[in-house]
């Protein structure tokens, strides 16, 4: 007889880049030993050989992709399940820029099927800290030619053409598939993005790696990728901040996000839903009532809500925040 589904909670993988830091263990609180540094944190995961395992319940070391395979749209909604299968649409990440990342884009679901990919990549980034005077990098700062890009690259001074902005906790990034960006260094972020690792790298600020090589730029690539259009004044989302409700972050054709920063006991009702709800905790602990089941949940960690559930309640202990994330 087939077990009954209940709320999720999975066990991070740890990725060493040459651009991260100590900040996941010093200011998240999850050791990552035995790595001396991390740049990211994959809360949950469904990319092929990097699949986050589940940690709680009968379901536990079994990856997302065996547990569609066993529930199907009971996990992640009629609508998800016609359109991925068992291909799980999204990815959530924490990451540290001790310095700062690469200039990239990602190619949309078009250019990236086209190339043999099962999509593209949007994504958004919610600033979790920031040391002053750290930037972040999203679109041009004016309209452009792919010449200038190009004269950009070779001269060494595509930073002039980069809208770079100052950024503290709280500030709202909106990454659409095309825009050129970057993570400036001091800055620790949760990314939600589309299931791909899809990555065009455009510049590296002549860095090298650890063997003392330069990492492979993918020029060519990124020019078919890019939107040359201005970004406008400002790459920066506003929303709204109100205690213990729920605020919309960014509703897009791949994923909705919205905040959630909660004192008290707060119900959630997802009856009138289609999809799975994933949790990601940004700040505080606390403890999610759902499907009968009590999960506790604290920062770095992300909880899987299957679409069956019609609502749950967020305990918090203290101040707990939330992303949440579900799809339309």
């Amino acid at each position: 007889m087939e077990q009954s589904l209940y709320p999720l909670r999975f066990m991070p993988l740890f990725k060493d880049k040459i651009w991260g830091g100590n900040k996941i263990k010093d200011i998240i609180g999850i050791d990552y030993s035995p790595l001396e540094r991390c740049g990211e944190l994959w809360a949950l995961s469904a990319i092929e050989d990097d699949e986050t395992l589940v940690e709680n319940g009968y379901l536990a070391e079994c990856t997302l992709k065996e547990v569609i395979e066993m529930y199907a749209d009971e996990l992640v909604g009629e609508k998800c399940y016609e359109e991925f299968g068992e291909n799980f649409p999204l990815l959530f990440k924490i990451i540290d820029a001790k310095e700062k990342l690469s200039v990239q884009v990602h190619p949309d679901d078009k250019l990236a099927q086209s190339k043999g990919m099962n999509n593209g990549k949007t994504e958004m980034w919610y600033i979790l800290q920031a040391d002053k005077d750290s930037e972040i990098i999203s679109g041009f700062n004016k309209d452009v030619t792919k010449a200038e890009v190009i004269n950009g690259l070779r001269n060494k001074n595509i930073s002039n053409l980069l809208n770079a902005e100052k950024t503290e906790k709280g500030d709202l990034f909106f990454i659409p598939s095309g825009r050129i960006h970057a993570i400036g260094s001091g800055v620790l972020l949760a990314e939600i993005q589309q299931s791909s690792d899809a990555t065009y790298r455009v510049y590296d600020w002549d860095r090298k790696d650890d063997n003392g090589k330069e990492r492979k730029l993918h020029i060519e690539e990124a020019l078919e990728a890019l939107d040359f259009k201005s970004v406008g004044l400002s790459a920066k989302s506003k929303y709204d901040y109100i205690l213990n409700k729920t605020s919309e972050l960014v509703s897009t054709p791949f994923f909705t996000t919205n905040v959630i920063h909660v004192t008290d006991n707060i119900k959630k009702d997802y009856s009138m839903l289609d999809s799975f709800v994933v949790y990601l905790c940004i700040e505080g602990t606390g403890v999610i009532h759902s499907l009968g089941h009590q999960i506790p949940l604290q920062k770095g960690q992300a909880l899987l809500i299957p679409a069956i559930a019609e609502e749950t309640i967020i305990q918090p202990k203290g101040l707990v925040s939330i992303l949440e994330t579900y799809i339309k």
